[in-house]
């Protein structure tokens, strides 16, 4: 008896110890590899406290500026070749200045100071010279008001007029051979401008004789070529815009601007009561008809 009572503890203290490893087991693994630990029993943090002195933000340090880098020297490019005709600047050595507009007439007045060399704008040969300031407030001619001129008719056949001198060069005289750039008379104040600062008078036309004295006083308006010739661009040459403006009038056109001389009364004569005048519509402006043989036939 007391035998199997022996026996029978030892099998129920056998299975005790089996069933009190299995709990251990499962309390320190858990199930299938995760910890048996509940989230509650996490260790406490261990951050420092929070310190009551505000911590300094960082400066960002300044970035020099990017520069760009240097380009070599730039490259000068000529300007397009646009006529075979080679031009210059018709005043050389001056500081000049000129008008970019239509005033009365399709001219421009180059301002300059008195003396400054009024040179051949182009090659070609000496049309017209007039040495002689006929001009007078008096009759206020048209033929006159350009006082001393030379015109010169250039290797593109255009007419070029360079009036109000106070000198003609030596050696220029109709017929005569002159270069681009050749001296042909110093600016001044001859002619109408002798009440305004020196300059001169150029115009660009096409050749007449001097009967039509009108023409050579300016047809194309200059300023758009003289900007090109003092800029470089010397081959822009009006030769096109001339011709096709010869071909629409006619080579002698009639005069319309600036036209008429004052009249002179005689001495002891009494003038005659004037007679009011009639309004002249502006679509009607005076002409003068020339009275002798058109150009190439004098």
């Amino acid at each position: 008896m007391e035998i199997m009572r022996s026996g029978h503890i030892g099998q129920w203290a056998a299975v005790t110890g089996v069933v009190l490893l299995t709990a251990a087991c499962s309390q320190a693994t858990g199930l299938a590899g995760v910890s048996a630990d509940s989230p509650s029993t996490a260790p406490p943090s261990t951050s420092p406290p929070a310190s009551s002195t505000p911590t300094p933000t960082p400066t960002a340090e300044p970035q020099a500026a990017e520069q760009p880098p240097k380009g070599g020297d730039p490259v000068r490019v000529p300007p397009p070749k646009v006529s075979k005709y080679k031009y210059t600047f018709p005043v050389k050595g001056c500081r000049t200045t000129y008008q970019r507009k239509l005033l009365v007439l399709p001219k421009t007045t180059i301002w300059a100071q008195e003396g400054c060399a009024f040179v051949a704008p182009i090659g070609g040969v000496v049309d017209e010279v007039n040495i002689h300031n006929r001009w007078s407030p008096a009759t206020d001619a048209g033929a006159d008001r350009e006082g001393r001129f030379v015109t010169i008719v250039g290797d593109d056949g255009v007419r070029y007029l360079g009036g109000h001198l106070d000198t003609v060069a030596d050696g220029i005289k109709p017929g005569v051979r002159v270069k681009a750039g050749q001296v042909l008379g110093r600016v001044g104040r001859s002619g109408n401008a002798r009440d305004t600062a020196s300059n001169l008078y150029f115009a660009i036309s096409w050749r007449t004789g001097p009967a039509y004295w009108w023409v050579r006083r300016g047809m194309v308006e200059p300023w758009d070529y003289l900007d090109a010739w003092q800029s470089g661009n010397r081959t822009y040459s009006p030769r096109e815009e001339t011709l096709a403006l010869r071909g629409k009038l006619g080579e002698t056109p009639g005069c319309t601007v600036q036209c008429s001389s004052k009249k002179v009364p005689q001495a002891g004569k009494t003038p005659a009561p004037r007679k009011k005048k009639e309004k002249v519509r502006e679509e009607d402006p005076e002409r003068i008809i020339p009275t002798i043989a058109p150009f190439g036939r004098q």
